[in-house]
């Protein structure tokens, strides 16, 4: 058995950068394992500087200098939080106070429809069955209703939270953006001067993973507004609330778009029933996903890197058990990392694969 290990270890961490370069991916698992939530605003800053960077690259572009550009696009991001907690939000949460008090009637309307299943399909359901989707139905209501009051208690705790992000984030993105060469300087003086592994796996990594961050926040943000549109023009209640279920489930590819197909059909049958509004609704909401995921997806990531969607799910089982909506979110940057460092380990008696720095 001590050989088997031996002469595994000959092969992968035969050099010392591979031990080194594990060593940090131990530790930065177990940070991210035990202390997720601790440093969850240096994560908020991480990803929206990410996002921001490729703004102030583009200014660059245009001979704009560094600090202009950094100004420029921080000035654009505050403008752009004021509005949402200013006006979106508080609109957002208007329209989740009407849907719950309109919530008990729509159960009302399901449990007449419910009632009649045995008289008209007595061979597929019988009563007892009904009484018991009731009794399930209304378990599952009032235990809503008892998350919905933990939520309202734990609600200063929450609030303080809230107004502590609100502080720290906007600070951090801006030292970030402007410091950022200072900040990559300080990191790479603490690692090994040779550094193949790690250049060509940052190499891969680097604008993959900014890309993947501004493409899906530019896909939400297109997906969610052409839905809000979508079901407004077809008069469908709670088209805010709806949009948003939308626009956030392009973070799960090819389950997001079916899991809210439910809300949205539940929402349409309740106002309509089956009728043929309901069906041009479902319709308009299969196309916006074909267009979403034939034209948006590849114009948006069209350099990301090709995952066969069976890693992809199971990326998404993996690290969203993990990490949660972070781990879902970056389940396919995730994946690929891993990918990058799978191609870049350095084997002892097998194919060089390091590019020279």
């Amino acid at each position: 058995m001590l050989k088997v290990f031996s002469e595994l270890y000959e092969r992968y961490f035969s050099e010392e950068e591979a031990i080194i370069f594990a060593l940090l991916l131990i530790v930065s698992t177990l940070i991210m394992l035990t202390m997720g939530g601790i440093i969850a605003p240096l994560m908020w800053s991480i990803i929206i500087t990410f996002i921001l960077q490729g703004l102030v690259n583009s200014l660059h572009k245009l001979n704009v200098s560094h600090a202009v550009s950094v100004y420029l696009v921080y000035l654009l991001f505050l403008g752009v939080t004021l509005i949402f907690f200013l006006y979106f939000l508080p609109f957002g949460w208007s329209r989740l106070t009407i849907f719950l008090d309109e919530l008990p009637s729509m159960v009302d309307q399901l449990q007449s429809l419910l009632f009649v299943l045995p008289e008209n399909y007595p061979e597929l359901f019988t009563q007892s069955q009904v009484e018991q989707w009731m009794l399930n139905m209304q378990g599952e209501i009032g235990q809503l209703g008892q998350e919905i009051l933990s939520y309202s208690v734990t609600s200063i705790t929450r609030l303080v939270t809230l107004v502590v992000y609100t502080v720290l984030v906007p600070i951090m993105v801006f030292l970030m953006l402007h410091d950022s060469e200072k900040l990559l300087t300080f990191l790479e003086s603490y690692l090994p001067k040779k550094r193949p592994i790690m250049a060509q796996v940052w190499h891969e990594m680097n604008d993959q993973l900014a890309n993947y961050i501004r493409g899906k926040a530019v896909e939400i943000t297109v997906v969610g507004i052409s839905s809000y549109i979508m079901l407004s023009i077809f008069g469908l209640n709670y088209p805010l609330l709806l949009s948003v279920l939308i626009g956030f489930s392009v973070i799960v590819p090819y389950v997001g778009a079916t899991v809210v197909t439910i809300p949205v059909f539940l929402v349409g049958f309740f106002q309509w029933g089956l009728s043929g509004d309901l069906v041009q609704v479902l319709i308009a909401y299969a196309v916006l996903q074909m267009i979403d995921g034939n034209i948006l997806v590849p114009l948006i990531f069209s350099e990301t890197v090709n995952l066969h969607p069976i890693s992809i799910i199971t990326a998404i089982l993996v690290f969203g058990g993990l990490w949660g909506f972070w781990g879902v979110f970056f389940a396919i940057p995730l994946a690929t990392f891993i990918k990058a460092v799978i191609r870049a380990w350095p084997i002892k008696g097998g194919p060089d694969n390091i590019h020279s720095v």
